[in-house]
């Protein structure tokens, strides 16, 4: 899923159909599905063929930033959009009035430390700096992460509600800079340390291999923060959508995601 940063960033709102053509084929059936660039909407590309043998064109609409999705699904200008967690999706439903639902859950883009000036924790001098995402949700997941490690010890109550405040113990002296999480694979030469998402380290061509971390695949984070495919409530079940859903939670694009994203990206199905 995207980091959910409460910034707006510039909407880039392409329509693509997946054969490369902006109209559907004589005679199918047209699904257009909203998403982020990667990996959400390379993995509705790589399922588009599959699409095609039942009948349904899938057009996706790639988006920037992380209103514009809900708002054009909302809208009825796409069918569906896939980008998002639920903490995301209850909040923009609260703050907005919409009646957005999710579908199925797809992946998780589990947050990894990487190596800035720093290559290794040990022998760590005073004052490392090291940076995590600012928004609630991956700062939190940041925190719960260095605690695994060994870095720093939380108030046990926080969990994944953790702030700065919820440090209770820092034996390192470690100085944590709060960072929109877009930014940080741009700072990473400039900090020690870096907590990335999986998407934004993939799109900025970090390698995983590199990675001090990573969030296990098993831990509340996962399960919190799957990727959901998200439709309005009147078409949950709706019969293409549905089709999407199945298609999406197929062991073919389990191992898709698996072999292309080694780790960046895990399948949650």
């Amino acid at each position: 899923m995207l980091v959910l940063s409460s910034v707006l960033m510039v909407v880039a709102f392409a329509l693509t159909a997946c054969d490369g053509s902006e109209t559907s084929e004589p005679g199918l059936s047209t699904l257009r599905v909203g998403a982020a660039p990667a990996p959400h909407a390379e993995i509705l590309h790589y399922v588009a063929p599959a699409m095609l043998e039942q009948g349904i064109q899938l057009e996706v609409v790639e988006f920037t930033d992380f209103v514009m999705p809900n708002t054009a699904l909302d809208a009825g200008d796409i069918d569906a959009n896939f980008f998002q967690h639920l903490p995301y999706l209850e909040t923009f439903n609260q703050e907005n009035g919409t009646d957005l639902s999710p579908v199925t859950g797809v992946h998780f883009e589990p947050l990894g430390i990487y190596p800035g000036r720093l290559s290794t924790f040990d022998d760590m001098p005073e004052d490392v700096q090291l940076a995590i995402p600012s928004d609630p949700t991956n700062g939190a997941r940041a925190l719960n992460l260095l605690e695994r490690e060994g870095l720093i010890t939380l108030n046990p109550e926080a969990e994944l509600t953790a702030t700065l405040r919820d440090i209770i113990d820092n034996p390192y002296n470690i100085h944590i800079v709060e960072v929109e999480a877009p930014q940080l694979p741009r700072i990473l030469p400039d900090v020690d340390f870096a907590i990335i998402n999986g998407n934004y380290a993939l799109e900025s061509g970090i390698d995983f291999a590199t990675a001090l971390a990573i969030e296990d695949r098993n831990s509340p984070a996962a399960q919190r923060y799957t990727n959901y495919l998200v439709a309005r409530a009147n078409m949950v079940n709706d019969d293409y959508i549905q089709a999407l859903a199945e298609t999406l939670n197929s062991n073919a694009v389990r191992s898709f995601i698996e072999t292309r994203y080694h780790g960046r990206v895990v399948p949650t199905f």
